[in-house]
């Protein structure tokens, strides 16, 4: 795997490029570019793939009226470890100097568009500057989550001391790159009864799993099954935007599981997982045989256990439907949030322009106080009653009153009564494990799923991901923690399929979250990154004591420059 490499000397260099994806060889079928690529048998052999597997012949390199060729600077105008945005007419590019060479790539970050040029290049990587996704210098490639596409990479030449850029029209525009997938060769004849890898769970952890299968060359059958009746969607988005609809969301089109043999089971529930025989049974009936199973099964929202509890009009964010309906419930009217933790905040910072009142309703003193600290969660209290949200802090709910079955008041332990007429819950979740309690699979005293570095449980084959899982952190001396974040759940998806094909591949990377609420860009890392500037935003930064990363996107430059080891490690568990 190569890159875009030259000197700023006024000399013509050889340069190695990297075509778009779907124009590459048939031998970069490996996302890690190395070998040839490994199909993986229901047998836990590895073999390599036949001729007749392999993707289609690649097409050329686009014709000359399909490119863009541009001058854009001189070889002095950018220092070493500079970036640059630069205009080729049919869209713009990320021009990076590093070490003396010119690289340039897709100018905005596949997640959600951040602009590149505003991260922060490292050591041949350039980081988003919104969610911290990583992309590889010299190839394009997505090596840090989130996210699940790749920077498109386009050829650079030096010539009498002048950088010119050649780049796909059509890439320019897409400013995004698939990863080369092998397809299915031993597609399914309607619902056949088994499977190489069955994938429990379609959020980020089982749908990444997925997808690095094929990256890796695996050409057998993956079947990936979801309580959800949408495809894959992007579930950490709905608190956000509470208007957002399934097609939104999506994280692929239909047809991407159709032209990579992925097939999805919607509306299934596994009841029982057999591991001696290798087989689960879903609430239908239907059975299924698995040779390596991946349980992704998340978790579930936590309810209350008032009086009043089964009153029409209270939520739990689970759906894009979930959400649709109480935007549309609380227009104009008065909605109660019970919760001040990210799901309940960012619920109540959206309902803010849309509700006639929002009240907060918490058992903690200040919002977000065990996870960022008081002096962060009084802060950003502040904000949020600047805005019209009332707080009632240190109190729970004990009685949900209902007029002709539907929400008409929220009682609180203090005595006081909220007008209600929509009710979001927010008060946490549990791993959705239970039907694993029989299955010989661990669990521990909480219902969470351990697993080791390489994602494997105790059962041979079974690999385990995402919100139901503790796993050994590095930064913690490996003890067993469980974080719940969208972008860790991405890489531990990843982790599991590369042990699936046997490569040994370790759970190695610093858990990072973000929210957005009134326009500012709340950024957190465990445990060992500072992205705060004192100086700059005193309310939103760690002050020294390395608590909390928080700051503006404005302020997002810092990322990685700031190392401090943090006093304690907020998470579930510990």
């Amino acid at each position: 795997m190569g890159g875009c490499f030259s000197k700023p000397k006024p000399v013509e260099l050889k340069i190695e490029v990297v075509l778009p994806e779907k124009e590459r060889g048939k031998e970069e079928l490996s996302a890690s570019g190395k070998g040839s690529p490994r199909g993986y048998q229901g047998n836990g052999t590895a073999r390599h793939f036949h001729a007749e597997e392999r993707l289609p012949t690649p097409q050329p390199y686009p014709s000359p009226q399909d490119c863009v060729e541009a001058t854009v600077c001189h070889v002095k105008d950018l220092e070493n470890g500079q970036m640059r945005e630069v205009e080729l007419g049919w869209g713009k590019v990320l021009l990076v100097k590093d070490n003396g060479e010119f690289h340039a790539l897709g100018h905005k970050c596949p997640h959600y568009g951040a602009p590149l040029v505003k991260g922060v290049l490292s050591r041949g990587r350039v980081r988003c500057p919104w969610h911290g996704a990583c992309f590889n210098i010299s190839t394009g490639d997505l090596e840090d989550f989130p996210g699940l596409d790749s920077l498109h990479k386009f050829q650079v030449k030096i010539e009498k001391e002048k950088v010119t850029i050649r780049a796909s029209k059509q890439a320019l525009q897409l400013q995004r790159r698939t990863k080369v997938m092998a397809k299915c060769i031993s597609p399914s004849a309607g619902h056949s009864s088994s499977t190489n890898v069955l994938i429990v769970g379609a959020g980020a952890a089982g749908l990444v799993c997925a997808e690095t299968l094929r990256q890796e060359g695996f050409s057998d059958r993956i079947v990936l099954c979801t309580l959800d009746r949408h495809l894959p969607y992007d579930r950490a988005k709905l608190s956000k935007s509470l208007d957002a609809q399934p097609e939104q969301l999506a994280l692929r089109p239909k047809e991407f599981f159709r032209a990579y043999g992925i097939e999805m089971l919607t509306e299934a529930q596994v009841v029982t997982v057999d591991v001696r025989n290798k087989k689960v049974v879903f609430k239908d009936g239907f059975k299924l045989e698995y040779s390596k199973l991946l349980l992704a099964p998340g978790s579930s929202p936590k309810t209350l256990t008032c009086k009043g509890k089964d009153v029409e009009n209270v939520f739990t964010i689970r759906t894009p439907e979930d959400a649709n309906r109480v935007l549309r419930l609380a227009r104009g009217r008065n909605a109660v949030v019970v919760g001040a933790g990210f799901l309940g905040m960012e619920v109540a910072a959206y309902l803010t322009e849309k509700a006639h009142s929002v009240s907060v309703v918490e058992l903690e003193e200040t919002p977000f106080r065990r996870f960022l600290g008081e002096r962060v969660g009084r802060a950003l209290m502040k904000m949020f009653e600047n805005n019209r949200v009332k707080f009632y802090m240190q109190t729970e709910v004990s009685e949900l009153r209902a007029q002709e079955g539907k929400l008409q008041e929220v009682v609180l332990k203090s005595s006081k009564v909220l007008r209600a007429d929509v009710c979001v819950l927010g008060i946490g979740a549990v791993p959705a494990t239970g039907f694993l309690r029989q299955s010989g699979i661990g669990l521990d005293s909480r219902g969470f799923i351990p697993v080791n570095k390489m994602m494997q449980t105790n059962v041979p084959g079974v690999f385990a991901a995402g919100d139901a899982v503790t796993f050994p952190l590095a930064w913690r001396n490996n003890r067993k923690v469980n974080i719940p974040h969208w972008q860790m759940a991405h890489a531990q998806g990843r982790v599991a399929a590369q042990n699936m094909l046997a490569q040994e591949a370790e759970i190695n990377t610093v858990p990072y979250l973000w929210t957005a609420m009134f326009g500012k860009s709340l950024r957190y890392a465990e445990p060992v990154t500072c992205l705060g500037s004192q100086e700059k935003d005193p309310e939103l930064s760690c002050g020294g004591l390395g608590q909390v990363s928080g700051v503006p996107r404005s302020e997002t430059k810092s990322w990685g420059k700031c190392q401090l080891q943090f006093p304690r490690i907020p998470h579930r568990g510990i």
